[in-house]
């Protein structure tokens, strides 16, 4: 059984999260701000499709908000990791240095 208090939960926390209040996702993701209070507090159950817009909203994933699965920025940075192994041996030597060159301008 789906427990929407949780979904609700994680979606707010998301948003705070992010530093979003609840008309600014409202507008990202093309809903009422009332709907968004709805599905927070679980007083409404979001379509797939609902949940699908906030995800991308959100910058997060649907097994995040559905099932509290991985943290989103965990994922990110998993996800670039793996990239890693699909760059050719002879472009590593740049790559770190413009991972470095992030690093050391703090983004």
């Amino acid at each position: 059984m789906t427990d929407y208090t949780l979904i609700g939960r994680r979606l707010a926390e998301r948003r705070r999260a992010l530093g979003l209040r609840q008309c600014e996702l409202a507008e990202r993701a093309s809903l009422s701000d009332k709907y968004i209070s709805n599905i927070e507090r679980a007083y409404s159950i979001p379509s797939i499709e609902v949940i699908l817009r906030l995800c991308e909203a959100l910058d997060t994933t649907p097994d995040h908000i559905l099932l509290g699965a991985a943290d989103p920025d965990g994922d990110r940075r998993h996800k670039v990791a793996g990239k890693l192994t699909l760059v050719d041996d002879s472009q590593l030597p740049l790559l770190e240095k413009i991972i470095d060159a992030m690093i050391d301008i703090g983004g």
